[in-house]
C-alpha cells in the first residue's frame, strides 16, 4: 500500500457519501456508505472475509476519491449516477441493452410517429418496452399502424403543410397530416389512443373498434366493417400472447433474481392493468457471486427512469437493504408513490413465484444454448486437437484461400477464429505481388511467408516495447493454420513457414470428400460428417473463400470501371481514382451531369464535358 493511500485511509470522514476506487487513473468501482470511514477501511483490512472478486479488485486499487453528501438518499442517487457515468468493471452492471429494443414516440413533434429505437436514451421521447427483439417491435408496430391511422413517413410535417398525400392515405392507413387533412389536436387524440394501446389498455381499443364495426355494418358499409373486423383480429392476436396475472388490476413489475455461472440473471414480468404484457431476462455479467438483494437493487437503479416509465409497485423475490430509501428515490423520480417490497404470502407472492418459474425456465434454456455454443466452438477446437494429435486445444486458428480469375487480380484471404468463433476484425487481404498468372501454389507460398514474416517482426517489436502481442495487427500468431486445398497448396504453405523458422501445426482441407490433408503424409483424415470439429473447419474454410471472393469481385469491378475510362483525353490514373471515389460505378459516371462530375477532385467543367461526350452524352 502506498503512502498516499495510507494517508487517505487515515483521513476518511465519518460522513455519508460515495467512494470511487481507481487503478492507474481508471475508475474500477463505485460504492456508497452511511459512514465512509468505516466502509472504505473494510476493503483494506484482512481479506479473509472477502470474495474472490473483491480481493481481485482491492489488489488493483492504487487510489480512491470520496464525495460527501447529507444522507442515504443523496448517496444512493449519486452512486447510481456515477455507475452510469463510469460503468466500473467491478460494479454490478446491467448488460448493454442494445438487444432489447423499444418503441418510441416523440411527443415534441407536431404530428408524432411511432418508431423503433435500438436503445433507450434520455432524449425526451416517450418509450415503451423494452421488447425481446426487433421482430417483436415490428410486429407490434404493424398492429399499431393497422389499427390507428398514424403516419409512418420521415417527412418533417408542420401545421399548415400542404404536401401531396401518399398511398397510405388512399388505403386509409394515414390521416395525411402532410396535406393538412387533419388538425394537430385531432391527430393528438389518435396518438393518445396509441399510447393507451402500447401501455397495455387493449380493451378500450377493442370496445371502440367493435362499436365502429357494428355502426358500419348497420349502415351497410360492409367494406368498412370488414376493415374494423381485421383490425380487431390483429389486436386479439397481440392479446393472445398475454394472460391475466390477477384480478386486482394495477401496474406492477415483478423481479426474480438467481445466479447462473459467473453471471446473475434477473427476470422482469411487466403487469399493466392486471395483465401480464411482457417478460424479459436481463444479465449482470461477472456478478454470480453477489447477493440477490444487491443485484436487484442495482437493477432497479439502472433500469428504471421517469421517461421510460416506472410502475407503481415493484415486487421482489428477495429482501434488499435500504428498501425504504429506494422506494423514496423511485417515488421522487416517477412523481407518484412507488412501493417496493418482497411479498411473503398471498396473491403477490404467487406473482413472484411466476417470475421465479420463468427465470428457472430461462436459466435452463440458457444453459442448453451455452452447451450447444460450447460444443460448436471451444468443444469443437478440443475435438479437432484430438483428431490432429495436438498437445493443446488451439486458441487461434487461421484459414487461407486464394482467389483469382484466370490468374488475374490474385488475392489471398486470411480469416481468423478465436476459441472457435469468427474474429472478423482480425481478417486480412493480401494482393499477390510476386506471381504472374494462375499459380495457386506460389500465391499461397507468398501469402503465408508475408503473414508470418510480418507476425514475427511485429511480435518482437511489441515484446521489446512491453506491449501485448495479442493486440497487434499480425503479432498474435496462430496456434493452427488451415489451408483451403490439397497437398500442393499445403506443401507450399509449409515451405514458406519453414523459411521463417516457425513450426506451427498446419493442415489442408480438400474439397472433393472434405478430406483433411496432413503434412508429410499420403494418408488423409476423414472426420464423421456429424463431427463438430468438421463443421468448425468447414465454417472457417467457407469464410476464407467468401472473404476472398468478395474482395476479388470488388477489385474486378474497380478495374472494369477504370478500363472504361481509358482513352478519355485528360484522364490519367489520379483522375480515374477521383472519379471512382466519387461515383463508385461506371453507370453513375455515365449518367452524371457536368455539375456532378465537377464535384470529383481535379475534374473541371471542360474535362467534365469531355467525359460526357466520350460516353455519347451532349448538353
Amino acid at each position: 500500500m502506498t503512502d498516499k493511500l495510507k494517508w487517505k485511509l487515515a483521513n476518511l470522514p465519518e460522513s455519508p457519501g460515495c467512494y470511487i476506487m481507481k487503478s492507474q487513473g481508471e475508475v474500477i468501482y463505485v460504492g456508497k456508505a452511511v459512514n465512509l470511514k468505516n466502509r472504505v477501511r473494510q476493503y483494506f483490512q484482512s481479506s479473509r472475509g472477502h470474495t474472490a472478486k473483491v480481493s481481485a479488485m482491492v489488489a488493483r486499487i492504487d487510489d480512491f476519491d470520496t464525495v460527501l453528501v447529507t444522507g442515504e438518499l443523496e448517496a444512493l442517487i449519486l452512486e447510481c449516477n456515477l455507475i452510469k457515468r463510469y460503468r466500473p468493471f467491478y460494479n454490478i452492471l446491467l448488460k448493454d441493452d442494445k438487444q432489447y429494443p423499444y418503441i418510441a414516440i416523440d411527443m415534441n413533434e407536431p404530428f408524432p410517429r411511432v418508431r423503433l429505437k435500438r436503445r433507450y436514451e434520455k432524449d425526451g421521447l416517450r418509450y415503451f418496452g423494452p421488447y425481446k427483439s426487433a421482430s417483436v417491435v415490428r410486429e407490434v408496430m404493424d398492429v399499431v399502424r393497422q389499427v390507428f391511422p398514424i403516419r409512418s413517413c420521415e417527412r418533417d410535417i408542420q401545421p399548415g403543410s400542404a404536401m401531396r398525400p401518399c398511398v397510405h392515405h388512399a388505403t386509409g392507413d394515414c390521416q395525411a397530416p402532410c396535406a393538412g387533412l387533419i388538425s394537430r389536436e385531432d391527430y393528438r387524440k389518435t396518438v393518445d389512443k396509441v399510447i393507451e394501446f402500447l401501455s397495455g389498455k387493449y380493451e378500450l381499443v377493442l370496445d371502440e373498434m367493435k362499436a365502429r364495426m357494428l355502426e358500419a355494418s348497420g349502415s351497410m358499409n360492409y367494406e368498412r366493417a370488414a376493415v374494423y373486423r381485421d383490425r380487431i383480429e390483429a389486436v386479439k392476436t397481440v392479446m393472445q400472447r398475454q394472460r391475466a396475472a390477477h384480478a386486482g388490476g394495477g401496474d406492477q413489475d415483478v423481479l426474480a433474481c438467481a445466479p447462473e455461472g459467473p453471471d446473475a440473471l434477473v427476470e422482469c414480468l411487466s403487469i399493466r392493468d392486471g395483465k401480464l404484457i411482457d417478460s424479459n431476462l436481463y444479465t449482470f455479467q461477472h456478478s454470480g457471486d453477489e447477493k440477490a438483494g444487491e443485484v436487484l437493487t442495482n437493477f432497479i437503479l439502472q433500469h428504471y427512469d421517469a421517461v421510460s416509465g416506472i410502475p407503481r409497485e415493484i415486487l421482489l423475490s428477495s429482501d434488499i437493504e435500504d428498501m425504504d430509501v429506494l422506494s423514496q428515490l423511485m417515488t421522487e423520480t416517477a412523481g407518484y408513490k412507488v412501493s417496493i417490497h418482497a411479498p411473503k404470502r398471498g396473491d403477490k407472492k404467487k406473482l413472484v413465484e411466476i417470475a421465479e418459474k420463468n427465470l428457472s425456465d430461462a436459466i435452463e434454456k440458457r444453459a442448453m444454448r451455452m452447451e450447444k455454443s460450447f460444443s460448436r466452438t471451444i468443444g469443437a477446437c478440443a475435438e479437432l486437437a484430438r483428431e490432429l494429435g495436438l498437445a493443446e486445444r488451439p486458441r487461434r486458428i487461421e484459414g487461407y484461400d486464394i482467389s483469382n480469375t484466370q490468374g488475374v487480380l490474385s488475392v489471398g484471404s486470411m480469416v481468423v477464429m478465436i476459441d472457435g468463433e469468427l474474429a472478423k476484425k482480425q481478417y486480412r487481404h493480401f494482393r499477390i505481388k510476386s506471381v504472374e498468372g494462375s499459380n495457386d501454389f506460389a500465391s499461397m507460398y507468398e501469402v503465408i511467408l508475408r503473414r508470418l514474416t510480418h507476425g514475427v517482426a511485429e511480435k518482437e517489436k511489441r515484446e521489446a516495447e512491453g506491449l501485448d502481442p495479442k493486440e497487434g495487427s499480425f503479432s498474435d500468431m496462430p496456434d493452427l493454420i488451415l489451408i483451403d486445398g490439397g497437398a500442393g497448396q499445403l506443401n507450399a504453405a509449409i515451405s514458406a513457414m519453414s523459411e521463417t523458422g516457425l513450426a506451427i501445426p498446419m493442415f489442408g482441407l480438400a474439397k472433393r470428400l472434405e478430406e483433411i490433408v496432413l503434412p508429410g503424409s499420403e494418408r488423409t483424415l476423414l472426420l464423421d460428417r456429424h463431427s463438430e470439429a468438421l463443421h468448425l473447419i468447414q465454417r472457417l474454410r467457407d469464410e476464407a473463400h467468401r472473404f476472398g471472393i468478395t474482395h476479388h469481385r470488388q477489385l474486378r469491378a474497380k478495374r472494369s470501371i477504370a478500363s472504361s475510362l481509358d482513352g478519355i483525353p485528360g484522364i490519367g490514373a489520379k483522375k480515374k481514382k477521383a472519379l471512382l471515389k466519387s461515383f463508385k460505378t461506371i453507370e453513375a459516371i455515365k449518367s452524371a451531369s457536368v455539375e456532378q462530375l465537377c464535384q470529383a477532385e481535379g475534374i473541371g467543367e471542360a474535362l467534365a464535358k469531355v467525359i460526357r461526350e466520350h460516353f455519347g452524352n451532349s448538353d
